[in-house]
């Protein structure tokens, strides 16, 4: 998961805030996809929403072309809910999907918190979330509010209920996405995790102890991750093995982040490797 040291790294690399632009310029070229709360060029039609959950409502983002189409949950890294994830969103609903991108913090606050990830770093981002992130990563609250966003999905028009959902999540959200599949089997059916924190834990509740059949996964890792716990995929692959598990797992040649435009460790050719392999994997939904 992106921590302090992350950051440390970046800044010692020289990634500060102006360093930030031109990457800033991806996000916003891929913005211009959908106009809010309208078609698009591209058709798409974009809203703000508001899921009941048992823990209060859920603010987020909803993406979908004109046909039905299958349902897809993003979830967000750390950052939250901000353009970078708008836009990520409406890429993959170019390709097809029906994409809602959840605020994570709802129990806390409402709507975008951080601009972007530089944003992030520079008012103290993991300070300002940390309680957030406590109740937010907790995997009983992640069951609920995967029920009840799953729920939604199934009742929107927008959503083709013939096909599975999907879920996708970066950095703290990739543990969401097993959590997801474990507490929704009869609908998600795929999980997507792109270097996600906290797989592999002694926690009785650890991620990968959740994986099961009927459910097909991809577990991107980063290569920073993976160095400082490089047993990880092994754990995942063999835990997978024995549940005779669908699991895709691979450690990129890319650094934590590398997927999320706004992040500092974007890495566009990796990213653009791993997007291709997810919409493999929903190609199966």
């Amino acid at each position: 998961m992106c921590d302090e040291a992350d950051l440390a790294a970046f800044e010692k690399k020289g990634l500060a805030r102006r360093e930030f632009a031109a990457v800033g310029a991806l996000v916003g070229l891929a913005a211009c996809t959908s106009m809010s709360g309208d078609e698009g060029s591209a058709g798409l039609t974009e809203s703000a929403v508001a899921v009941k959950t048992p823990d209060g409502t859920m603010d987020g983002f909803f993406v979908h072309p004109a046909k039905a189409a299958p349902g897809v949950i993003l979830w967000p890294d750390i950052a939250g809910l901000r353009e970078a994830k708008r836009a990520m969103a409406r890429r993959l609903a170019a390709s097809g999907y029906a994409v809602l991108v959840p605020n994570p913090y709802y129990r806390d606050v409402v709507g975008e918190q951080f601009a972007d990830f530089a944003t992030f770093a520079a008012q103290k981002g993991f300070e300002k979330v940390g309680p957030w992130r406590a109740k937010a990563t907790d995997p009983q609250a992640i069951a609920r509010d995967a029920t009840a966003l799953a729920a939604w999905l199934d009742s929107q028009r927008a959503v083709d209920r013939k096909r599975g959902i999907g879920n996708q999540g970066y950095c703290m959200g990739g543990p969401y996405t097993i959590h997801a599949a474990a507490s929704v089997p009869s609908r998600i059916k795929a999980a997507a995790s792109f270097h996600g924190g906290g797989l592999v834990t002694d926690a009785p509740t650890s991620p990968h102890k959740r994986l099961q059949s009927g459910a097909r996964y991809l577990i991107a890792i980063a290569r920073n991750d993976d160095a400082k716990q490089p047993a990880a995929k092994t754990i995942l692959r063999e835990t997978a093995d024995a549940q005779e598990v669908s699991a895709e797992i691979e450690v990129y040649a890319a650094d934590h982040g590398w997927c999320v435009p706004d992040s500092p460790a974007y890495n566009a050719a990796e990213a653009d490797r791993a997007w291709g392999r997810l919409l493999a994997l929903y190609a199966q939904l």
